[in-house]
């Protein structure tokens, strides 16, 4: 692994290296003279590929609406978060954009997702903080269709809060139509007097909850074949007329 200390750093193929950037810095290595793959290694890169992609898209799907610095690593977590789900997307809870801090360390009581699209944000202190002039909520709700790869709708709703003061209940509609898995993440930002804190002490984003696709309300009735309607005055000689010949 070497490091690039050229002016233009580069990520990708270039002649026999490899670019790539880690932890904010961007390094070299080299290809391969050739690959040996088992079945085993193959279905792991597969999986690896579906993985990546799906990550790249929710990061995608979040990233317009996030006010953080995402940590170094959170690509790399996601991935990793995703090879390990499959296709059980609600394994993504508790997923931290910024690691270094959790919804957890201002709220002690977590926000929970109702049925009915409301979040319910149980009342409780929020842990002190001095020097703070207001915590600022925003919640980000995501409808999404994993299947067809598709960002549905979005929804983003924004609070004040006073963190010298005990926080009452509040309960957050997310109104989000349509098909699909809906994300929602919870971001928390330290505001002071002159705006945001950029410590990364101060700033979470988590995923706090993802619901199952929505089914239709009214599903398609199941159809059956007619069965036949047979004359009101037939009688029994007519229905089997084998048998009367053979008397």
């Amino acid at each position: 692994m070497a490091k690039q200390m050229s002016i233009l750093p580069f990520t990708g193929k270039l002649g026999p290296l490899i670019g790539y950037k880690r932890n904010g810095e961007y390094f070299l290595r080299s290809m391969p003279e050739s690959v040996r793959q088992t079945t085993a290694t193959r279905r792991a890169s597969r999986r690896f590929g579906v993985a990546s992609r799906k990550g790249a898209f929710i990061r995608k799907a979040f990233y317009p609406h996030l006010d953080i610095h995402c940590d170094g690593g959170h690509i790399n977590r996601l991935n990793k978060l995703l090879i390990a789900a499959g296709d059980h997307h609600a394994a993504m809870t508790g997923f931290r954009f910024n690691q270094h801090t959790g919804v957890d360390r201002f709220f002690t009581v977590a926000p929970r997702l109702c049925r009915n699209g409301i979040l319910n944000i149980p009342a409780q202190t929020i842990a002190g903080h001095k020097g703070l002039a207001a915590l600022e909520v925003k919640v980000i709700a995501t409808r999404i269709d994993f299947k067809s790869r598709r960002v549905v709708g979005s929804e983003t709703v924004t609070l004040m809060i006073d963190p010298d003061t005990t926080f009452q209940e509040t309960n957050v509609s997310l109104d989000v139509p349509g098909e699909g898995s809906l994300v929602v993440v919870f971001q928390v930002r330290a505001m002071y007097s002159d705006g945001p804190s950029g410590n990364r002490q101060y700033m979470a984003a988590d995923i706090i909850a993802v619901t199952a696709p929505q089914v239709p309300r009214y599903a398609k009735k199941r159809t059956y074949p007619k069965r036949a309607i047979l004359p009101a005055k037939l009688t029994w000689p007519h229905i089997y007329p084998a048998v009367i010949q053979l008397e």
